[in-house]
């Protein structure tokens, strides 16, 4: 009998199904709009797919699919330069560059699929997992089979709906949190955001904002980004090669396409000191959520100004002011970020080696893969 459940993978966001908006109104990061503002923008080592799923004709399922060629990247990252690192860089290298992604790579949370809530779970994921191994058919045939294949980024409830026998063979893994700010009902403006720290955190506001008195901060345009697209790449690429772990870098026309396309959907902020930009971060608007973006900033400005704590002031304060409900501070800067009120929410995902003998040693050795963070939180509040 023939299954009524189907998928289809697109390469081009032009193919995809008229209803696919429907199912993406909920989430921007899955909209046609975005998309295609991502395959213009993607990174030059990634390829993205996007999979519709099918019951009889009728679209119950959107995902997207990212292939990383990590042979590619130079540098994976530079802060931690130990014998371990270039361990897990020379492996990598060998055995885990070609990775498939269901998700969104460039992302934290869950941003890799929606689904109709009509259509049955088990269902869905077991044409997602058909779908995946489509795609790994597909690089194989082309010569770059995948080494990894990855769902990323569950939360604690979510990743439930991976409790079938598909996914038997799968490491199920946790990774650095989601940092996630949620904006109380009692903060009508940033001051009663303020008035609820306790005085330990209301003195480091009162002394960040005092170090960074001397500082402008602008509103940059799509006219703004290009006349410093150069300033700008070189703090993008200050922060993004000091990250533990990477597995790709931005374009440098990656912030001019996301603003000439997203508009008003994609803000940027610029941080000078006597008109120099010394430091920058993005937002995106997500309905009710706001997520960060990429950021960048001179080491020597952010530590003498206390730069990225004020950027944090800075979103809260806008997203307060605009009645936003969260903040999605992604991962990274985990303790600094507690520390202005985010809540770590756990995050997980499902990864496979591709080779059954190595993927045997996946849950062994991936702890010593893993950068280990260690982090404090805190509690800002009275």
């Amino acid at each position: 009998m023939k299954s009524i459940f189907s998928f289809k993978i697109h390469d081009t966001v032009q193919n995809l199904p008229d209803e696919w908006d429907v199912l993406a109104s909920k989430n921007i990061f899955l909209s046609r709009e975005y998309l295609k503002i991502l395959e213009t923008a993607a990174p030059a080592n990634m390829t993205c797919h996007y999979i519709a799923l099918f019951k009889d004709n009728e679209l119950i399922g959107i995902s997207i699919a990212q292939f990383l060629d990590l042979s590619t990247i130079s540098s994976f990252g530079e802060r931690d330069n130990c014998i371990r690192t270039k361990i897990r860089n020379f492996v990598f290298k060998r055995f885990g560059s070609k990775v498939l992604i269901i998700g969104n790579n460039m992302l934290t949370g869950q941003n890799g699929i929606l689904y109709s809530k009509k259509a049955p779970i088990n269902a869905i994921f077991r044409l997602l997992k058909e779908a995946t191994e489509a795609l790994e058919l597909h690089y194989k045939k082309q010569g770059c089979k995948p080494h990894l294949t990855i769902f990323k980024d569950y939360s604690k409830a979510e990743i439930k709906t991976f409790d079938i026998p598909e996914f038997d063979s799968f490491y199920r893994f946790s990774t650095q949190p989601n940092m996630i700010f949620n904006i109380k009902d009692s903060w009508q403006t940033f001051d009663d955001y303020i008035a609820d720290k306790n005085k330990k955190y209301r003195d480091q506001y009162k002394r960040a904002r005092k170090k960074a008195s001397g500082l402008s901060k602008q509103k940059m345009s799509l006219e703004d980004i290009e006349n410093q697209k150069e300033r700008i790449y070189d703090l993008y690429l200050n922060v993004a090669q000091k990250a533990a772990f990477n597995t790709f870098y931005l374009n440098e026309n990656h912030f001019e396409i996301f603003k000439k396309n997203l508009k008003d959907k994609f803000l940027f902020y610029g941080y000078f000191d006597n008109n120099k930009l010394i430091g920058f971060n993005t937002l995106i608007k997500n309905g009710s959520d706001i997520d960060t973006y990429f950021l960048g900033y001179d080491d020597d400005c952010q530590k003498e100004k206390m730069l990225y704590l004020n950027m944090l002031y800075d979103m809260i304060g806008y997203s307060i002011n605009k009645k936003y409900s969260r903040i999605i501070f992604a991962r990274t800067a985990l303790e600094i970020k507690s520390s202005v009120g985010a809540k770590a929410e756990d995050m997980f995902g499902l990864m496979k080696h591709n080779n059954p003998f190595l993927n045997v040693f996946v849950s062994k050795t991936f702890r010593f893969f893993e950068p280990k963070i260690e982090w404090q939180e805190r509690n800002p509040f009275k």
